[in-house]
């Protein structure tokens, strides 16, 4: 009996020893997220609006190349953006705007919330599987950033470290990003102005 005692002390302080902190879980999740990143990332963004509703956006970005695919009021738009310039195509009218690309549009400004998450936050795993640890984060009394969100729900694969989800809300909209995975090539996130011939070019680009 005393044998049997010492092994499941043993074997308790071994699997105390494994276990892994919220914040030590989200360092590695954004050490291996930025690494994956430059192989090109492919993600759905949810957001749920009030009055508007739900709206599902798919998500391309390799280095400053962007394509953004969403279903809006019965139009199926495609954005893309290479830092300089956003093309954005209606398939309801059939109509392709060309503009500037603002300062920040290039930034893949989403995606960085999943480095350095625990940065300004209080972390905590509120409930684990077999497969996925899922992490509450809440905004520390000294964060100084106002823009951060307040809370953010975290989803993190095991083995991989992988993101599986990150949910919050930011000025009343809801916001999910999810489906995430690596791989993305040139031509995904290129506009091609040959495939858009036929529509209908309102160019909106600063003359200068």
């Amino acid at each position: 009996m005393k044998k049997f005692f010492c092994f499941l002390t043993c074997l308790a302080l071994s699997v105390a020893a494994m276990a892994q902190t919220a914040e030590e879980i989200l360092d590695k999740m954004g050490d291996i997220f930025s690494q994956k990143e430059q192989d090109g990332l492919v993600m759905t963004v949810q957001t749920k609006i009030p009055i508007l509703g739900t709206m599902n956006m798919k998500v391309y970005s390799l280095d400053e190349l962007s394509r953004m695919e969403a279903t809006m009021m019965g139009a199926n738009l495609i954005i893309w953006n290479d830092g300089v310039t956003e093309w954005t195509y209606n398939s309801k009218d059939n109509e392709l705007e060309i503009a500037n690309a603002s300062p920040s549009s290039g930034e893949d400004g989403d995606a960085d919330m999943f480095k350095d998450v625990a940065d300004g936050y209080d972390v905590s795993i509120k409930k684990e599987t077999a497969e996925s640890w899922y992490i509450h984060c809440k905004k520390s009394k000294t964060n100084p950033n106002k823009d951060d969100p307040k809370s953010m729900d975290i989803v993190v694969a095991k083995g991989t470290y992988y993101p599986i989800s990150l949910s919050t809300k930011i000025n009343g909209v809801t916001m999910t990003m999810k489906d995430i995975s690596f791989g993305v090539t040139k031509d995904q996130v290129t506009f091609d102005p040959n495939k858009y011939a036929s529509a209908k070019v309102v160019d909106k680009r600063d003359s200068k």
